[in-house]
């Protein structure tokens, strides 16, 4: 069976957690308090290339102390796996096997609706917003999961 399949399996690694929100410009992280009660967001990452890519998602996994990284499973409505969940899928594999984390897919509908809501309620300006988007999009990809180990 493939682990990031099974995200039972992995709930309660201790230590710190890295989020991230999957896209095909940039990558939001965040990163979890070392209790795993909440998500702080840590930055954006443009992205370059694959190998580029999972380098710099490697260092942030080695730098937080991260023994366990939540990807956003950006499926459709209908449950459904399309382009940009196998995108994210392939990413969470091949950085499982860079880092040797426990890597959990982790549904993310609407996670970048609801940062808009949030950067809204805010009263961030639309221009500054694709600065923090994704990774408000990571913190609450990040927090949902903290939040259903408890």
């Amino acid at each position: 069976m493939d682990p990031l399949e099974q995200p039972e399996r992995r709930n309660n690694i201790p230590g710190r957690i890295l989020g991230l929100d999957v896209g095909d410009r940039r990558i939001g992280v965040a990163v979890s308090d070392e209790l795993g009660l909440t998500a702080q967001p840590v930055l954006t990452l443009v992205r370059k290339n694959r190998r580029q890519d999972l380098g710099s998602l490697a260092r942030l996994v080695r730098k937080y102390g991260c023994a366990q990284v939540v990807v956003g499973n950006p499926l459709y409505m209908s449950g459904d796996i399309g382009p940009q969940a196998l995108k994210a899928q392939a990413l969470a594999q091949a950085l499982q096997l860079e880092t040797g984390a426990g890597v959990t897919l982790w549904d993310e509908r609407l996670s970048t609706t609801e940062a808009h809501r949030h950067l809204d309620a805010a009263g961030r300006l639309p221009g500054s917003r694709r600065a923090v988007i994704d990774q408000v999009a990571a913190v609450l990809i990040l927090q949902s999961f903290l939040d259903s180990r408890r």
